[in-house]
């Protein structure tokens, strides 16, 4: 049975490179902007339509790159986009880069649109096939995000 989330502060979080500390900083990074921008992808819209639903959910979240694609965190990592499959969406949701005890506990969050495919015990995907997808989705997407940041 998977404990309760602890609740961290953003005041705990020390401030990424580019971040003037106690600013809050910038929701979004210029390098992933400019990844973005040169990035070579059939559903390129739809992964910043997703990237936009993402940064929308709190105020807190951070994007940078991280495995070669967009990567969101607050006190940790919690959610990078897969971007290997030309003909859909994919952004896996984890519990940062180092293992936790959730990897053996679990994480649990309602999913009643049933969003999620459960990878590991602490790590899921979430796969968008279109923009009508993303558009009926996008809110179950962002109350499964609040829930998930519980857990950094």
């Amino acid at each position: 049975m998977p404990s309760k989330p602890k609740a961290k502060t953003p005041a705990s979080r020390k401030p990424r490179e580019g971040e003037a500390e106690g600013s809050g900083g910038s929701q979004t990074d210029p390098a992933v902007i400019t990844f973005l921008r040169d990035l070579e992808h059939p559903l390129k819209k739809e992964l910043e339509a997703v990237r936009r639903l993402i940064l929308a959910v709190s105020p807190e979240i951070r994007e940078g790159l991280k495995w070669n694609a967009p990567s969101f965190y607050t006190t940790e990592h919690f959610a990078t986009f897969n971007l290997r499959t030309p003909d859909r969406i994919r952004l896996i949701l984890h519990t940062g880069a180092k293992t936790k005890d959730t990897a053996k506990t679990g994480v649990k969050v309602d999913d009643p649109a049933g969003l999620l495919e459960w990878l590991a015990k602490d790590r899921c995907l979430v796969t968008f096939n279109d923009a009508k997808d993303i558009q009926a989705r996008g809110a179950a997407l962002q109350g499964v995000l609040r829930e998930w940041m519980k857990w950094l």
